[in-house]
């Protein structure tokens, strides 16, 4: 495997991107506008200049890396490929109108993946030419610093395609761990709905932003707040999976909450659009309740 197509540049994409060409593969970066793909290769750029001013690599493995980085607003030049990781929205009808766009011009040997954090693989699979080569691979955000890749395989999935896949996160440096096609999978399917029930706490009056996040840090030895991790992963992002979780598995303990929603519907996203449980328009993030 030597040539990695990535389709959609921004947070997940931009860091699978990374973490292929610093691995020393040639990485194709395909988003629906060139002005996405540019601007997913300054922040590998940026993130490079970091990891280089942190000692983590060196400024030759920068450059290099830097090198293997190739725009793709065509998706044709996806057919030089190896391996295609789709790295879209979490929304299924949109991946699917994706997987009709480029199978057609992917290799036959093509391996196609996907990065949905809960969408069953089989259900995926089936809208393409190719579903023993289609498989999960589901990085953990931010790419370039967590270690775990969940790997999830379809009922269709063959055996090479799964070890093609394992192979590549042993070559950049990942841990792996194998999930069953149920919704949300492993990580998503207990992480989410904790975030989730954090809300409802806010929600219930239970206790403050500030104060739950606070509670989980100290309390249960969390690095983040549940709260301020979900401002970080994208509020409509939680909803979609609790969505998912909700429609796939039908038990009213995975309702998303109310709150979840009217902050979706209000376009208070979290981090990427300024405000969700904290207002990160200043110097230091406020407590939006």
């Amino acid at each position: 495997m030597k040539t990695i197509g990535i389709i959609g540049a921004g947070q997940m994409g931009s860091g699978i991107a990374h973490v292929c060409a610093l691995a020393g593969l040639n990485v194709l970066l395909h988003d629906i506008n060139d002005e996405a793909i540019q601007s997913g290769l300054a922040t590998i750029s940026g993130n490079l200049a970091r990891q280089v001013s942190s000692d983590k690599i060196t400024d030759a493995e920068r450059h290099a890396a830097l090198e293997r980085l190739t725009a793709a607003p065509d998706p044709q030049a996806l057919g030089a490929a190896d391996m295609v990781i789709e790295a879209a929205t979490e929304n299924e009808a949109v991946k699917q109108a994706i997987y009709k766009a480029i199978c057609p011009v992917l290799a036959p040997h093509a391996i196609l993946a996907t990065n949905t954090s809960s969408i069953s693989i089989t259900r995926l699979a089936a809208a393409t030419d190719r579903p023993e080569k289609f498989l999960g691979v589901h990085f953990m955000n931010p790419v370039p610093v967590m270690q775990l890749v969940e790997l999830v395989r379809g009922i269709a999935t063959d055996a090479a395609t799964f070890e093609a896949a394992k192979g590549l996160c042993d070559k950049l440096g990942k841990e792996t761990s194998v999930s069953e096609d149920f919704p949300a999978f492993i990580v998503n399917r207990v992480l989410i709905p904790m975030i989730n029930e954090a809300i409802y706490v806010l929600y219930e009056g239970v206790g403050s932003v500030a104060g739950i996040d606070k509670a989980m840090k100290l309390g249960a030895n969390h690095p983040m707040g549940p709260l301020a991790l979900a401002d970080f992963i994208g509020l409509d992002v939680c909803l979609a999976i609790m969505q998912v979780l909700h429609d796939g598995l039908a038990d009213t303990k995975y309702r998303p909450c109310p709150l979840l929603v009217k902050y979706v519907e209000a376009g208070w996203l979290g981090r990427k659009s300024g405000k969700g449980f904290y207002d990160y328009s200043g110097d230091e993030p406020v407590p939006t309740r």
